[in-house]
């Protein structure tokens, strides 16, 4: 397998070189050369399996050479193996035809752990392999980079900074972060919103002597490993609810696209997917471009999903290049007028195409609050606010001919106490190991939304490291 990049203008890479690279050289995203396609015998004959072995066979394809499959197996089985439930990715039935389906037994309590705990150890493989090392950079809107580090943490060969957005997420998110003491993890608040931090990334890529000097890679969704790992789960309900003799629809609370995106992609490769639903906050521009063509960027609003408080999705970009006809000019044209202007100007024929599969919605914080309390009434579910949005999509979307709704939720409803206290009057506890989490001891540091302060902090951390491995 082979990769692109939706821009055009970098070399195609194997998957061991995308995992690294992250972001391609002209700014562009990986994607796939060709979309591998799986038979209805192939995807019956992993109905049952272990989640660790069914994920490894999705993988697979994707990975190639690049990876012997025995490794890869072992990577996935050893990933999932101190998950909370042993269905790492349990359903659960809410209504008639409406499923919640689990994505937060891992050890950060959130869906992220599902690539991240696949990528940390994939990054192990390849940089010994190579004898090398690397620098990850990523920015979080609040549960990416809690994962990330407990991905990477105490990592021979990996140094990592995670920047989030200085009061915009919530205390158990930052402290799920900032508590991670290991020496090769640093933590940057920064003064402004997820998309200033996702900007601040991208243009430590950009700067190209910066980039090889630091040895820069990515763990965030811009990572194509990521959204490879993200598709197993999909597969997983989908084969439990009757596939691939019954299809299945999703609904999925989304900001940066890239979970969705990889129902996209299981689509992509044959698996039956009737509906794709994407759930938004006040925050709406996906809800607003399904709705109306209107992809321009408004203000980051804060909300109670703070996870979706985004503007600029960036896996938008591997969806255009593909409703182009995988045209990289026209895809590059139309993201850089976008950064321009704020304003991206889709063909009706593209937009059209996106409709045709993708449905949006949108959800405030009153609505958020009132679904998350209805939930707990109707059937005693407890789902935290980005997993209630969803829901209410699927409640409010419903497919057509007895197709189950899948909701993905995306986060124990811990990780954000108030806004559940609130809702329903109940505080849900934090799981036995993270019940001492207000306890530890934090390290970030407050910085501007400045590169080069930004760029100091990253070299101070893989100088310091370096200096102590020499």
């Amino acid at each position: 397998m082979r990769y692109i990049s939706t821009r055009g203008q970098a070399p195609a890479r194997d998957f061991a070189d995308v995992l690294l690279a992250g972001l391609a050289e002209d700014g562009g995203l990986f994607v796939p050369d060709t979309w591998p396609h799986f038979t209805p015998a192939d995807w019956r004959a992993m109905r049952g399996l272990p989640y660790g072995e069914m994920a490894a066979r999705v993988m697979q394809p994707f990975v190639g050479g690049a990876i012997p499959f025995d490794v890869l197996r072992r990577i996935c089985h050893e990933a999932y193996a101190d998950f909370g439930h042993p269905a790492i990715v349990p359903l659960v039935q809410l209504e008639t035809s409406l499923f919640a389906q689990e994505l937060f037994h891992g050890p950060t309590l959130a869906f992220k752990d599902m690539a991240m705990q696949v990528l940390g150890r994939l990054f192990d493989h390849v940089l010994t392999q190579r004898d090398a090392r690397v620098t990850i950079v990523g920015a979080t809107s609040g549960d990416t980079g809690s994962a990330a580090i407990e991905a990477c943490a105490g990592r021979d060969r990996v140094d990592i900074m995670i920047l989030h957005p200085h009061g915009r997420t919530s205390l158990v998110q930052r402290r799920q972060m900032t508590t991670v003491l290991a020496p090769n993890v640093g933590n940057i608040a920064i003064e402004g919103t997820f998309d200033d931090c996702q900007d601040l990334v991208k243009a430590m890529f950009a700067d190209t002597g910066f980039r090889s000097q630091m040895h820069l890679s990515a763990v965030n969704s811009i990572n194509w490993a990521r959204i490879a790992a993200q598709i197993p789960y999909y597969v997983a309900a989908a084969l439990a609810l009757g596939a691939p003799d019954r299809a299945v629809a999703f609904s999925v609370p989304t900001g940066n696209f890239g979970n969705v995106l990889a129902a996209w992609a299981a689509r992509r490769m044959g698996l039956p997917v009737a509906r794709l639903v994407v759930a938004s906050n006040r925050n709406d521009i996906l809800a607003r471009f399904l709705e109306k063509n209107d992809m321009s960027v408004a203000a980051v609003e804060p909300s109670l999903s703070p996870s979706m408080d985004i503007q600029v999705s960036s896996n938008f970009e591997r969806l255009l290049f593909e409703l182009l006809d995988r045209d990289a000019d026209a895809t590059r044209t139309m993201v850089l007028t976008f950064r321009q202007t704020g304003r991206m100007p889709v063909p009706d024929t593209a937009w059209h195409r996106a409709r045709s599969v993708f449905h949006g919605f949108r959800l405030d914080d009153a609505g958020t609050e009132a679904e998350i309390r209805r939930l707990h009434g109707a059937c005693g579910y407890l789902a935290d606010p980005h997993s209630a949005i969803g829901i209410a999509a699927a409640r409010a979307l419903p497919t057509n001919g007895g197709v189950p709704m899948v909701a993905m939720v995306t986060a124990h409803p811990a990780k954000f106490p108030d806004a559940m206290e609130k809702a329903t009057g109940q505080r849900p506890a934090l799981p036995p190991r993270m019940a001492d989490l207000f306890g530890r001891d934090e390290r970030f540091v407050v910085l501007p939304n400045n590169l080069a302060a930004v760029q100091s902090a990253v070299r101070a951390l893989v100088g310091r490291n370096t200096t102590a491995g020499a």
